[in-house]
């Protein structure tokens, strides 16, 4: 891939600095392998979108609440449902939801320890602003982490009231940066929600691609595919 001539980055979050673009719902499944929970995939699926729908309707994960807090009321709320529906007991929820959210919460610090050296270097270099579709929480998140001196700005769904796949908080994300679009490059995990409307409104793109959702997007080929972040580093220094 050409080296690509850019004056700052935006960055996602979620699937991107934490699960080497990888969708979370493939983490958390692994960890459900991992902490033996006794249900099939399609039932684990259909728990995880009814917990995403739920903590977007109600909220239960407040600005203070990191990733690991994050992690236990949404295992909680997974698991709840998955025993309303009848594919799991009581008692095998009540002892296996926080097992698998502490993996999941040690998969994303693995995969962030990995990342900050990438961070550091493009840090060094060009100014840096962060647009996540998140909770409400993501600074809170960052600094468990060590990552919010990283970034100028934090562009998050939740508190300005867009969500990614709109280019709208990508054009949110370009202004704290002060730079016109053609001088940034967007570095996501999601083709629908990060690469198309990045691209949309003339930004650069590098997309991390892991396995996604979908058998559809992980179908989709494009000339910016990256396989690890440390990748961006060969394109963009």
């Amino acid at each position: 891939m050409e080296h690509i001539k850019i004056n700052g980055i935006i960055f996602d979050y979620g699937g991107t600095i934490d699960s080497r673009g990888e969708h979370w719902s493939e983490v958390i499944w692994r960890g459900y392998l991992e902490c033996g929970v006794p249900v099939s995939k399609e039932q684990f699926r259909d728990a995880y979108v009814f917990a995403e729908r739920e903590l977007a309707k109600t909220r239960h994960i407040l600005p203070h609440h990191n990733f690991r807090d994050l992690l236990e009321i949404k295992m909680k709320i997974e698991m709840d449902n998955l025993v309303d529906t009848g594919a799991l007991d009581r008692a095998t929820a009540d002892a296996k939801y926080l097992p698998v959210a502490h993996f999941c919460y040690n998969e994303a610090k693995a995969c962030i320890a990995e990342a900050i050296p990438v961070l550091d270097a493009l840090a060094a270099r060009y100014p840096m602003v962060l647009v996540s579709n998140f909770y409400g929480n993501v600074e809170s998140v960052l600094d468990d982490f060590g990552l919010r001196h990283y970034f100028k700005q934090i562009i998050e769904s939740a508190v300005v009231g867009v969500r990614k796949p709109d280019p709208q908080i990508f054009r949110l994300g370009v202004e704290a940066l002060g730079l016109p679009a053609a001088d940034v490059l967007v570095i996501g995990d999601s083709y629908k929600k990060d690469i198309v409307p990045a691209e949309s409104i003339g930004c650069h793109v590098l997309w991390l691609k892991g396995k996604g959702w979908t058998a559809e997007e992980d179908a989709v080929s494009h000339p910016a595919i990256i396989k690890k972040l440390a990748d961006v580093l060969d394109v963009a220094l």
